[in-house]
């Protein structure tokens, strides 16, 4: 085989490998992310313990149980269906809101909360501190298991 045959065999199987591994990791729930800056928030230390969005325009928009935070951008597709699910989600579940902030116009807040990709969900307790986080568009299954985490909603 030439050298141009390997290089193409080699591109190949690393676009399947980052295929399969994007399939499998988008829309997960895992861990949550220290917040910049948090400690000028109430007085707390900086990690998930702070509520996210104090001092900012949404802080009132907390649902009474839970708050799923959707970090979006114009013209990303997965961020469409990200929307429909957390919706759909936030309208039968009660005491939880869906919240969308387009990522481009708020960027002190993404880089605050180390929102690297869109669509970014943030699942907040009642109080707006950050209990779990995914990147991609998260399935139905997942959202209403992150929920039952975070103030036992199902």
């Amino acid at each position: 085989m030439t050298t141009g045959g390997w290089v193409l065999v080699v591109a190949v199987a690393a676009a399947v490998a980052l295929g399969l591994w994007r399939a499998w990791s988008d829309g997960r729930f895992r861990g949550t992310h220290e917040v910049r800056g948090a400690s000028a928030h109430e007085g707390a230390p900086p990690g998930p313990s702070v509520n996210v969005l104090a001092s900012t325009e949404y802080a009132d928009a907390l649902g009474e149980r839970a708050t799923l935070l959707q970090f979006s951008t114009a013209f990303c597709a997965p961020c469409r269906a990200a929307r429909q699910t957390l919706a759909f989600v936030a309208e039968r579940v009660p005491g939880v809101a869906h919240v969308e902030i387009d990522a481009e116009h708020h960027l002190e807040l993404v880089r605050r909360l180390g929102v690297v990709r869109t669509p970014t969900t943030l699942v907040l307790d009642a109080h707006g501190r950050e209990s779990t986080r995914a990147t991609g568009a998260p399935r139905r299954e997942q959202v209403l298991v992150a929920l039952e985490s975070v103030a036992g909603l199902g």
